[in-house]
């Protein structure tokens, strides 16, 4: 997502960015987020960090934690003290995922890992430390041309494998990262997030459109004339040290609503991000 950040922030010229790595800072420790922050001023942090090796996260739960919460803490006391804005990158596992029609922002919370339980206590630390000016994005499924994700996966499996078994009872939205970091500059470029004091929010983000993951694969094949064998399994099949949920649609109306988007079809989006990944390629 930073890095699709980047890609986007050349059509905001009115913003100047500064964009960190690991090296600059840690996370994890509390010492090297203060002391980055010590010395530079910012009006808005935008947070698209988080611990997200879902199925270690039940064995390092303690860095999930230190990541996923306490780090969303220190930098929401910091946005505070330099009165600037924060956004946020949260996630559906905050959910059951037992629901049988899209979630909304205020539906229950009841995370069944330990990964959606550290990213939930980062929103709840977020909104007590800052109640104004911080929006907290809801997403789900997020892949793109960079980094480790399920699509450059299938892509590297699908040329590897004749055959694949892919969980076709776990039901969402693909989300392509442009997308979501064309969203995030939009909503900082808007004026409702620019007034003094806007009350802190929480809102969903997703591509439109849904699918299982066995549907996600078979699209990406498809649209990438892969000739592998698809199988659809159950999620018992398949099982993991983490609890995935079994229905992560999000309901988006709000985020259309305050900040006035369209929000593309995910598969129409996948094609894009396809045709970057074989561009790159070709490269």
């Amino acid at each position: 997502l930073g890095q699709s950040l980047k890609a986007v922030v050349p059509l905001h010229p009115d913003f100047e960015f500064t964009f960190t790595t690991r090296t600059d800072i840690d996370l994890s420790n509390q010492q090297s987020v203060h002391d980055y922050f010590q010395h530079q001023q910012f009006d808005l942090i935008i947070n698209c960090a988080a611990y997200t090796a879902v199925d270690k996260a039940e064995s390092e739960s303690e860095l999930a934690d230190r990541i996923n919460h306490l780090a969303v803490k220190q930098l929401a006391e910091i946005a505070k003290q330099q009165n600037g804005k924060l956004i946020h990158i949260s996630t559906d596992y905050v959910f059951n995922g037992r629901q049988c029609r899209p979630y909304i922002e205020s539906d229950d919370v009841a995370p069944q890992s330990i990964y959606g339980s550290s990213k939930l206590k980062g929103e709840q630390a977020l909104l007590t430390v800052l109640p104004n000016n911080s929006i907290i994005i809801r997403t789900s499924w997020v892949y793109s041309e960079y980094g480790h994700n399920f699509v450059k996966t299938m892509l590297r499996l699908g040329q590897e494998r004749e055959s694949l078994n892919v969980i076709f009872d776990q039901v969402g939205t693909p989300t392509y990262a442009h997308d979501l970091a064309a969203i995030i500059m939009t909503i900082a470029a808007s004026e409702t997030f620019n007034q003094d004091n806007f009350i802190s929010e929480i809102v969903h983000y997703s591509n439109e459109g849904v699918c299982s993951w066995y549907d996600f694969a078979k699209a990406i094949f498809e649209l990438s004339n892969i000739d592998c064998n698809l199988s659809p399994i159950e999620t018992k099949a398949y099982p993991t040290p983490a609890t995935r949920p079994h229905y992560s649609l999000l309901n988006k109306a709000k985020i259309k609503q305050h900040y006035d988007i369209t929000i593309p079809y995910w598969k129409d989006s996948l094609q894009v991000c396809l045709r970057k990944l074989a561009q790159q390629e070709q490269h």
